[in-house]
């Protein structure tokens, strides 16, 4: 019987001794759920969620897809959940494609919250109620990056899935009667730079966003997609990438922006980035809001119109549900002509009555970091 004891006891103590082992080999690492930089600055990882499906599996890891998301609605407007693969074809310049992935699975999202920061006095006070409201459209899995734009673009504090902490971003957004702090420089980056200065130019990074009301003559609505697309380039294929755009149109053209428009589309297009607009109520009574259409049908996205808070709450929701549950065709390009930068694409579907939105092009060239106008 002492044996057994002193057996039980000498099995415990070994036991304690290698969990102390571990303990001190873990000791000072990062959370499961950040990653730790050179400079020691810990940023959050995207949310992990449960593992990808083999379907976003085979599109991460194989960057030779072309990656198709497709919305289908029935006459009433209504998403169409049920397709099968055999009752879609895919066209590229003509050539019908072998469809080489297919999934009606939801794909965890990546967005851009981008926020027109000069508008007109009432219209910025119903877009200011109705922000709330975007984060509630989010899931778990979904990851948001709060930007504004107005005579520049101004990055925010970064990529979250923490509702509470975009929460409170969004709720530092006010409204004032001074233009927001202008860049020292205007000119555009080749990359993000997030830590103190901005995707465009060398301004300091403003994390607490301020509705300005009135303060600038002009907006660089194209420099301000191409900095959002910017800070999407780099997230995880296998994610939906999109920008929500909410702003009346308005747009400075050339004396503001230092991006082109083709420049700024064929950004969208090679990185599979949607611009989903959402125009606010003096856009749609001025006629402001082409910029605004022009961004979402070339992109493969939506526009909307906003006449009221309660009609933005309901849009973002229901942007956020089309942008999440579209189906995602894939498929490796076949018998056309590869030396050209652009690709026409066409997808059909076999049953009557319906509706299909998506891009109608892909750009394979290479992207510059800027182009000038």
């Amino acid at each position: 019987m002492k044996s057994l004891r002193k057996i039980a006891v000498a099995t415990i103590a070994v036991l304690l001794g290698f969990a102390g082992y571990l303990a001190g080999q873990t000791a000072g690492q990062p959370a499961t759920g950040s990653l730790q930089s050179a400079s020691g600055q810990t940023t959050q990882r995207p949310p992990a969620g449960p593992p990808p499906s083999d379907a976003r599996a085979k599109i991460s890891v194989n960057s030779n897809l072309v990656i198709l998301p497709v919305t289908v609605k029935d006459r009433s407007g209504n998403l169409v959940p049920d397709l099968q693969r055999d009752e879609f074809r895919v066209f590229e310049d003509n050539v019908e494609q072998k469809i080489d992935v297919f999934t009606a699975e939801a794909f965890p999202l990546s967005m851009i919250i981008l926020l027109d920061n000069d508008l007109k006095e009432k219209d910025a006070h119903e877009v200011r109620k109705s922000l709330d409201a975007v984060v509630g459209g989010l899931s778990l899995e979904d990851e948001a990056f709060i930007c504004r734009f107005d005579e520049f673009f101004h990055p925010g504090t970064g990529f979250t899935a923490d509702h509470d902490l975009l929460l409170t971003e969004l709720q530092r957004t006010k409204l004032d009667t001074q233009p927001s702090v202008a860049p020292s420089s205007g000119g555009i980056a080749n990359g993000p730079s997030i830590n103190g200065h901005s995707a465009i130019g060398d301004q300091p990074n403003i994390t607490s966003a301020t509705m300005a009301i009135g303060g600038q003559p002009t907006k660089a609505l194209d420099d301000a997609v191409f900095g959002a697309a910017q800070l999407l380039r780099d997230r995880n294929r296998n994610r939906r990438k999109v920008i929500l755009l909410i702003s009346d149109g308005a747009n400075g053209g050339k004396k503001t922006n230092k991006m082109t428009y083709d420049g700024v589309v064929k950004t969208l297009l090679h990185d599979n980035i949607e611009v989903y607009s959402v125009a606010v109520a003096s856009a749609f009574l001025e006629r402001k809001f082409s910029r605004l259409v022009d961004y979402a049908h070339d992109s493969g996205g939506e526009v909307y119109f906003a006449a009221k808070r309660e009609t933005l709450e309901v849009l973002y929701s229901r942007i956020s549900e089309e942008a999440r549950n579209q189906y995602t065709i894939a498929y490796m390009p076949r018998g056309t002509d590869r030396s050209s930068d652009y690709h026409n694409v066409e997808v059909r579907v076999k049953r009557t009555g319906l509706s299909i939105k998506t891009r109608d092009r892909y750009y394979s060239g290479e992207i510059p970091g800027a182009t000038p106008q």
